[in-house]
């Protein structure tokens, strides 16, 4: 049954008020996950862009730099770890704080000391426990994503999942300019009028970092446990592995059958266009003649903040028109925003024309990013919430991670305007898609 053809039988959705549907926003559930969405966006950029910045004004080679970015694949591989995250209690931990709130207490803790490690590193004399210690942030961020997933979708129904996922990407939007451009503030302000590298500046900065970690962990602390899932008994371990590695994706498959195929290949591509054209936006702006400063106004503070507000919209309309209306909505914005790019990139580099590509885009991302986020919650069973959801997260990204290495060889060969305009083109098969998963009943429609 399609979500268009379901919503006349909802009449509590259609008679919400605009002003009764944004109250949503301020309800506990919602402020929690605003401050553990920060908690979750802080180490992205920290073993990623961030950290890039700092090994190479230490002098470290691009090839070795380009390599380092492999720690990442921690979050592409997170489902490996997510029955345990899922099913596996914690010494002591669980029994004082629950299932989901022990785990996202032990990732945190993992991140900060991590993150202190790093700070207390200098890839000048030794690149290695640098490295360590930034897989051992990825590792723990990759598990604060688990738990925290399964955390937000076991805290509220289906229909409000929308507006906890704006909330979250608000947090984490937050958190991204903290650990980007705060970092890189912190570490010059460390280092006063002093030029070159100086790694006392990035000890400093680094340490706040992991002291901004105390938030998150501190929201877990005063937070609730949600109502705990019944689990089947398991006698032996092999029914504890049956329980915890293969029961979740039998349930899926059981739940869905043939239509499994559908829901797994709208999750594989329904971000390609974004992902395909992010790779070639940096090189794209530098191309184009545009200054740093420039670039980091418009596109990580502006940017930002014009994603926050997609995603506020697309949060309060999914909960108003329902969840499968916005995902083909985003869809369609997500696809249509590059051919600005396409228009951008014949014109004079001005900043008006940046600021208003950017802002037409990050508004598309936002309110995509927020319904695909209530799509992915729908379709989860909350006796294997982590599991799941790990897996479609992390599914939505390797066909696109896949396809967008070969971005830059596309437009050595035909050009920015070709390869935004085909960018593009890759968002037409995501609409037949979400038409086509429009008509299965998932958790958004109940």
């Amino acid at each position: 049954m399609s979500e268009t053809s379901s919503s006349p039988s909802t009449p509590g959705r259609q008679r919400r008020s605009w002003l009764a549907t944004l109250k949503v926003y301020g309800q506990p559930a919602s402020l929690r996950m605003l401050a553990l969405g920060f908690s979750a966006g802080l180490p992205l950029l920290l073993v990623l862009g961030t950290l890039s910045f700092w090994l190479r004004e230490a002098g470290i080679d691009r090839t070795t730099i380009g390599y380092l970015s492999w720690v990442g694949l921690a979050y592409a591989f997170k489902w490996a770890w997510s029955p345990l995250v899922d099913r596996l209690p914690l010494p002591l931990l669980t029994r004082w704080l629950g299932r989901r709130r022990s785990w996202l207490l032990l990732s945190q803790v993992t991140i900060a000391a991590g993150l202190l490690g790093m700070g207390w590193q200098d890839p000048q004399q030794a690149l290695m426990p640098l490295v360590w210690c930034a897989l051992a942030v990825a590792f723990g961020s990759a598990t604060q994503d688990i738990a925290l997933d399964a955390y937000r979708i076991e805290s509220a129904c289906a229909q409000e999942q929308a507006a906890l996922a704006a909330t979250y990407q608000t947090g984490y939007r937050l958190a991204m300019i903290w650990a980007g451009a705060g970092v890189l503030w912190l570490a010059a302000q460390a280092q006063g009028d002093a030029s070159g590298y100086h790694p006392q500046a990035w000890r400093w900065a680094y340490s706040i970092m992991a002291a901004s970690m105390v938030l998150g962990m501190a929201t877990v602390l005063l937070s609730p446990e949600p109502a705990p899932q019944p689990l089947p008994p398991s006698r032996n371990l092999d029914e504890w592995l049956q329980g915890a590695l293969v029961a979740p994706f039998a349930d899926f498959l059981q739940r869905y059958r043939w239509q499994a195929v559908l829901v797994l290949g709208l999750i594989a591509v329904y971000r390609i266009s974004d992902v395909v054209m992010g790779i070639m936006a940096n090189p794209f702006y530098v191309d184009m003649g545009y200054t740093k400063e420039q670039v980091a106004a418009v596109t990580k503070i502006y940017g930002v903040l014009m994603t926050l507000a997609g995603a506020f919209v697309g949060g309060a309309m999914a909960l108003r028109w329902g969840v499968m209306r916005v995902l083909m909505l985003g869809a369609l914005l997500s696809a249509s925003s590059n051919l600005l790019f396409a228009w951008l990139a014949g014109q004079a580099p001005t900043v008006l024309g940046l600021t208003l590509v950017v802002s037409a885009d990050n508004l598309a991302g936002g309110i995509a990013s927020a319904a695909f986020i209530a799509y992915l919650s729908s379709l989860t069973n909350v006796q294997y919430s982590a599991t799941q959801y790990a897996l479609f997260s992390s599914m939505m990204l390797l066909a696109p991670k896949w396809l967008a290495g070969f971005s830059g060889r596309f437009v050595d060969a035909f050009g920015y305007p070709s390869f935004f305009v085909a960018t593009a083109c890759l968002g037409l098969p995501v609409l037949l898609l979400v038409a086509l998963a429009a008509r299965i009943k998932t958790g958004a429609d109940r």
